[in-house]
């Protein structure tokens, strides 16, 4: 994935916000799928596994738009990796969901893929980042 596929069509120039980037509009797609599999979850679940698995899926783009608000590229990087950590939360507590038969394998396929998607995005800009620190 090179750096044009990572900003939205209509930034393609210039990442003017953090709403330019393309994996943060995916990490927000992804809030919105979360947030449905939790109001799945048995009501015993909404102080546990629901505010858990909510969090961690919020936390995925506020640390983007925290990073890429940051001054440093090296502090973006970091920013970047802690969202990577959050989606990779959010992905274990879906397969937690899914093991307790909470949710099943197919409603959760959706959100399995895209949080794919979001991580390899992840990896890219902050591989892209790090290596234009280095060089400046």
């Amino acid at each position: 994935m090179d750096g044009e596929e990572l900003i939205a069509d209509s930034a393609r120039s210039k990442i003017r916000s953090h709403r330019d980037l393309l994996v943060w509009q995916r990490a927000m797609d992804l809030v919105d799928l979360i947030y449905e599999v939790a109001e799945r979850l048995p009501p015993s679940e909404n102080y546990g596994l629901a505010t858990q698995i909510t969090r961690a899926a919020v936390s995925v783009p506020a640390n983007i738009a925290e990073g890429q608000a940051r001054s440093t590229s090296r502090d973006f990087a970091n920013f970047l990796a802690i969202a990577k950590g959050s989606l990779m939360e959010t992905e274990t507590l879906l397969m937690i969901a899914v093991r307790r038969s909470y949710v099943t394998e197919t409603a959760a396929s959706v959100a399995f893929a895209q949080i794919t998607e979001i991580s390899k995005m992840l990896t890219s800009l902050r591989s892209r980042i790090a290596s234009r620190s280095r060089t400046r």
